[in-house]
């Protein structure tokens, strides 16, 4: 992934192969506000130690940082490894309704009939949770691992409306 300065691949320039916990120890400048992931999948985070809002890339060229609907001060890079399979459950400690995943789901309210999930197990591959169906609203990115409460994840709720798997690595 190579990350920019200025929109349209402009200024300085700084190559990523790897995870980063904090871009602006080795980028001088605060602002990304445009890159190029030319192969794998990346998740951008708002604050330095993968604190804040998340940002999935998949390849291609994101020109301005609005592309990737974002604000241009991003903090941290991180790039998983990936297999699938995941079950989540309607109450915290692997309580109530569970229903486990092993593919995309656009709609979380109509195969699970419910928006809050309180516990989730991701125990292959990596995960994007959205806050809304048809993968819109605040993203969470998941990778393996118990998330016993949505503040684990990073979210201020529980409420999750869809996720998909990450394929094609």
């Amino acid at each position: 992934m190579k990350i920019y300065e200025r929109p349209d691949f402009g200024g300085q320039m700084m190559e990523f192969m790897d995870d980063c916990p904090s871009v602006n120890d080795r980028f001088r400048y605060r602002d990304i506000h445009s890159c190029n992931v030319m192969d794998g999948y990346w998740t951008f985070y708002e604050h330095p130690n993968y604190m804040g809002r998340q940002y999935f890339m998949s390849p291609g060229e994101y020109r301005r940082f609005s592309d990737w609907a974002a604000t241009a001060q991003l903090s941290d890079l991180s790039v998983p490894r990936w297999k699938l399979q995941n079950e989540i459950y309607e109450r915290p400690d692997f309580g109530g309704q569970m229903m486990e995943f092993m593919d995309d789901c656009p709609s979380v309210y109509d195969r699970f009939r419910y928006r809050d999930i309180h516990f989730c197990h991701v125990m292959d591959g990596y995960w994007n949770f959205y806050e809304h169906p048809n993968y819109r609203g605040r993203q969470y990115f998941m990778s393996p691992g118990e998330y016993r409460r949505f503040s684990d994840w990073g979210g201020y709720r529980s409420t999750i409306g869809s996720f998909r798997c990450m394929r094609d690595f």
